[in-house]
């Protein structure tokens, strides 16, 4: 299992070792051993898993404090354009997306620490999306940021996503006050 740093700090790509032969493949997909000698020493607590269509987009989403999240995300089957913002006011990256393409071919996970929204673009039908958390998930802590704010300047390589009446009606990021 390789972990790589981002240009975002805390944020990581986790690139885990396949092993193929003509039964299909194994991998890791986590090892808390393996996070604990990388410095991350974490908790997981709740798992999650979506499936949705080509063109969906959830996001971006967050967890605040008390019940902030960090998140180890990968796909299961399909494909996303998985986004994340830095949210976290005293960052050097407050307001800076990072994107990367997960896959259930290339097995790339990324671990998202508490402090960043979240959202993802499916780019193929009956997508799988795996997530677990560091922290149970609590409605009033919730929060969102508008997927297409301007201001982030996000190209989520999708010309009509599929969205959620929340997330067509979440706040810009102009107007968010960040409790990280």
């Amino acid at each position: 299992m390789e972990i790589i740093k981002t240009p975002i700090t805390d944020l990581l790509i986790i690139q885990p070792q396949v092993f193929r032969d003509d039964r299909g493949y194994f991998f890791e997909s986590y090892s808390q051993q393996k996070f604990q000698d990388a410095g991350l020493d974490l908790n997981f607590v709740q798992d999650n898993e979506s499936k949705s269509q080509k063109d969906v987009l959830r996001g971006l989403h967050f967890q605040n404090p008390p019940f902030a999240q960090g998140k180890l995300v990968r796909v299961i089957k399909g494909s996303v354009m998985d986004v994340v913002v830095d949210i976290r006011k005293e960052s050097a990256f407050y307001g800076m997306h990072f994107k990367i393409e997960l896959n259930e071919s290339n097995k790339t996970m990324l671990w998202i620490p508490p402090g960043f929204a979240h959202g993802f673009a499916t780019l193929e039908d009956d997508t799988i999306f795996s997530y677990k958390c560091t922290n149970t998930y609590n409605k009033a802590s919730e929060g969102a940021i508008l997927w297409n704010d301007t201001t982030l300047n996000i190209d989520w390589n999708i010309a009509n996503p599929i969205l959620s009446d929340k997330d067509k009606h979440s706040p810009l990021f102009a107007d968010f006050l960040s409790k990280f």
